[in-house]
């Protein structure tokens, strides 16, 4: 029992590095994106591999910035198993890294955008990456993808009213991209992002025109009309209403999925290619008179290029 108390004890503190901020509307109730809404519990063991991933994350992110030169990525999580889909991440949103941050140590910063679990509403939030890795994760692996321009984006993702320019508080998971009242978390992004990049930007309208512009194109989710009227029933954070008719009673949804936003940025030159980020094998200590070394897992790699 003392072996909890510390470990809960230890994981409280390191949680206290990483501060959350809400840019819309400061709300202490728990906050979902990219998992479903399954009551869970979870185990001491488990929270410490989401801190091991967070504190993992941010290792490389100082080795990619002091290598590279990184400011302002992408970032990704796997808050479910969406294999079934041909999806490997479920969110996204920006990371970037706030040099004013712990006493001018700086650390990085992700804002996103996330669902009230269970319901059709969603705010935009500002978190360390232990809260951005502690939702419950289905899989400890993040998707990494550095953005061009970075000079010019880090100081634009500390303006909250920027941020929040294209918010659509009413959420739909699978919201159509180019029509409709709803926004889901990927979408936020995207068109986030069409607004960092030009100032005529000032709507989602507009938004939604930049991206066409520039050839984004959403995937595809292909969903029975069982499927669809069991979501539409029983969830409230899911919608089909916006989609075109046809498209609709055909099965085929059209969405933001973390894997159409890395193939259209990289395909038009706007981002790198995007990288997966592992926790990394502990460090052994080396026994006197022998060389030092790490254990690393067959086929394993901490940072890597993302399946395609």
């Amino acid at each position: 029992m003392d072996a909890r108390r510390r470990l809960r004890s230890q994981l409280c503190r390191r949680l206290c590095l990483w501060g959350t901020a809400v840019l819309v509307l400061c709300a202490l109730l728990p906050a979902w994106a990219g998992q479903d809404c399954t009551p869970r519990r979870p185990t001491l063991a488990a929270m410490a591999r989401d801190l091991d991933l967070a504190v993992s994350v941010a290792a490389q992110l100082d080795e990619l910035a002091a290598r590279d030169g990184l400011r302002v990525a992408l970032l990704a999580r796997i808050g479910q198993d969406l294999s079934a889909y041909g999806l490997r991440y479920t969110h996204l949103g920006f990371v970037y890294r706030d040099t004013a941050a712990l006493d001018g140590r700086g650390a990085w910063r992700v804002v996103h955008k996330l669902n009230q679990c269970g319901s059709d509403r969603a705010q935009i939030y500002r978190q360390g990456l232990a809260e951005f890795f502690g939702d419950g994760l289905f899989r400890h692996e993040a998707g990494l993808l550095p953005l061009k321009d970075a000079d010019a984006l880090a100081p634009l993702l500390t303006d909250n009213a920027l941020l929040a320019l294209v918010h659509e508080p009413r959420y739909n998971m699978l919201a159509y991209p180019w029509a409709g009242p709803y926004q889901q978390s990927n979408q936020w992004v995207i068109e986030t992002l069409a607004v960092l990049r030009d100032p005529h930007v000032n709507s989602r309208a507009e938004a939604r025109a930049w991206l066409r512009g520039r050839g984004y194109q959403p995937a595809t989710v292909p969903l029975s009309a069982a499927t669809r009227l069991g979501a539409r029933m029983f969830t409230a954070h899911i919608s089909f209403d916006d989609h075109p008719f046809g498209r609709r009673m055909e099965g085929q949804i059209d969405t933001v999925t973390v894997e159409s936003v890395f193939a259209w940025l990289t395909r038009t030159g706007l981002g790198e290619p995007p990288m997966a980020l592992r926790i990394r094998p502990p460090t052994v200590r080396a026994r006197p008179g022998r060389p030092e070394r790490a254990p690393v897992p067959a086929g394993a790699s901490t940072i890597s290029r993302a399946p395609a």
